[in-house]
């Protein structure tokens, strides 16, 4: 009977963790294809979507129980790298509309892979953050 229970808990909270995932990514956000380098070939890519802040961008895979967000990209530090499009055997997953950048910030490497809109509206992101020597000094 502890078992039954047991199971019944974990099943409620499996749920509950679902239908929260489902209530964060129903908020909207970009559609997106992520992964973290290095990887090889075609391997590691996550669909899911992105949002902005203000100070990052977030991503969160679509098939993910986490509470939080999947993937961190601080937009201080942000280095855009070289644009590709899919090469062999990702275009099991993309088409030719998608275009691959490479994205790297203080806490690691990515490729973000975007249609043209999307990747214009990241970049315009990127380029909108404000210069270090714009921001304020704290206690001024």
């Amino acid at each position: 009977m502890v078992v039954l229970i047991i199971l019944v808990v974990l099943l409620v909270a499996v749920a509950l963790i679902s239908v929260y995932r489902l209530i964060m990514l129903r908020r909207g956000g970009t559609a997106a294809i992520l992964r973290v380098l290095p990887a090889s070939g075609g391997q590691g890519w996550r669909h899911g979507l992105i949002r902005y802040d203000e100070d990052r961008l977030v991503f969160f895979k679509l098939t993910s129980l986490k509470l939080g967000p999947d993937a961190t990209i601080r937009r201080r530090g942000i280095e855009v790298g070289d644009r590709r499009g899919p090469r062999g055997d990702e275009y099991d997953i993309m088409t030719d509309e998608i275009i691959v950048t490479e994205v790297a910030d203080t806490e690691g490497n990515y490729e973000l892979a975007l249609d043209r809109g999307a990747r214009a509206a990241f970049l315009s992101w990127v380029e909108s953050r404000p210069s270090d020597r714009t921001r304020r000094m704290p206690g001024l």
